[in-house]
């Protein structure tokens, strides 16, 4: 079975490029030119792996994501010709898994798939199944589910991982490298900061769900999910 992988860029010199190089590394690729597009043909394509555009017409990346993130979890790696920290956080706060800047080298395209990819085929382990519940909070990874006050949440899947491996290791203190290593690979090729976008986001959910837990910062050191009372 071949890793399909959809190809978005309005760009299509671009995605004629992806197309070829993807091809020869033995990829099976479809390409998408603009927002509309792109939905449709994963919901007809269903493939592994998105590499796609932040800018594109009709629809933009942003919004792609967002959309795709409503019904799949599948990974998806953002590509963006800025390179401004703020176009990262953003794409990382959709729920993308990672992001490319251009002009990227096809070596590191390669190997950022290779990584996300590798990733995301090591979650299917046993232990993934188990609910693990607190006070007015229940996080479930197999599902991909949260669930506060017994009402499901919409959370990317980046951030609810996280969650579930502070939660499970519970009062633990983690660095922010440990926390890359654990829950994006060994292999990631982001920096620190990722962390910290997706904890303010999880803060910004779990506020005022419960006084028995809390997501807290130990400074200077790192975050752990800190349980007063079970």
């Amino acid at each position: 079975m071949y890793t399909k992988i959809l190809v978005v860029d309005d760009d299509v010199n671009i995605c004629d490029i992806l197309n070829k190089y993807l091809t020869n590394e033995g990829y099976d690729v479809r390409t998408a030119n603009d927002g509309y597009e792109a939905i449709d043909t994963f919901k007809k394509y269903d493939p592994d792996l998105v590499l796609l555009d932040i800018m594109l017409p009709g629809k933009s990346g942003k919004d792609v994501c967002s959309e795709i993130r409503k019904f799949s979890n599948k990974p998806i790696i953002m590509i963006t010709a800025k390179g401004e920290v703020v176009d990262k956080v953003v794409c990382l706060e959709l729920g993308a898994d990672d992001f490319v800047v251009k002009p990227f080298d096809m070596n590191e395209l390669f190997a950022r798939i290779k990584a996300v990819l590798r990733r995301c085929n090591s979650h299917d382990d046993p232990a993934s199944g188990e609910v693990i519940k607190f006070e007015n909070i229940e996080i479930s990874k197999q599902k991909y589910e949260l669930k506060l006050n017994d009402k499901s949440v919409d959370i990317p899947p980046k951030e609810l991982e996280l969650l579930y491996f502070l939660a499970s290791n519970y009062n633990r203190v983690f660095t922010r490298d440990q926390l890359l290593d654990k829950v994006w690979g060994f292999d990631y090729l982001g920096d620190s900061r990722t962390v910290d976008v997706h904890v303010k986001r999880l803060r910004e959910k779990l506020e005022g769900v419960s006084d028995k837990w809390v997501l807290k910062t130990v400074w200077g050191v790192g975050y752990k999910f800190e349980v007063s009372g079970n």
